[in-house]
C-alpha cells in the first residue's frame, strides 16, 4: 500500500533561525513557523487562531535558511513530519516536527531582485543519539 508524508505550510518565522552541528559535522537550522487559520463564526465575527511549528532544515538548506531568513520572515515550506522523543525526570516526551525538503521566501521584494525558492533532499539525517 502506498504511503505519504508531505507537509505544506505557508507563515512566519517566530524567532530568528538557530543553526547547530551534530556530532559528526552536518549543520541543522532551527526555527519555529507560525500558521494561522481565519474564519467567520455564525454571528459574522472574524476568528483566528495560530499554531506553532517546529521546522528543522539540513545541510545547505539550513545555510540558506540561517543567512537570509529572519524573525517574521514569510515563507512556504514543504516537507515531512518527524517525531522525535528524548527523556524529561525519567519520562519519556515525544515531539513532532517538519523536516524541510524546499522553502520559497514570500516577503515583498524590490521588482529587481528575484524571489528565492530552494529545494534539498535532505535523505534521512538524524541526530546522534536518536
Amino acid at each position: 500500500m502506498p504511503t505519504l508524508n508531505r507537509v505544506q505550510l505557508i507563515g512566519r518565522l517566530g524567532k530568528d533561525p538557530e543553526s547547530k552541528f551534530t556530532p559528526t559535522g552536518k549543520k541543522v537550522c532551527h526555527f519555529s513557523l507560525a500558521v494561522s487559520n481565519r474564519w467567520k463564526d455564525k454571528n459574522g465575527e472574524t476568528k483566528e487562531t495560530t499554531e506553532w511549528v517546529n521546522i528543522e532544515a539540513w545541510g545547505r538548506l539550513g545555510e540558506v535558511c540561517q543567512e537570509y531568513l529572519k524573525k517574521g520572515s514569510l515563507i512556504f515550506v514543504e516537507g515531512r513530519l518527524k517525531t522525535d522523543k528524548y527523556e524529561d525526570k525519567g519520562e519519556t516526551k515525544f515531539f513532532t516536527k517538519v523536516v524541510a525538503q524546499s522553502l520559497q521566501f514570500l516577503d515583498k521584494r524590490p521588482a529587481d531582485e528575484p524571489m528565492m525558492a530552494v529545494d534539498e533532499d535532505p535523505g534521512d539525517y538524524e541526530l546522534a543519539g536518536e
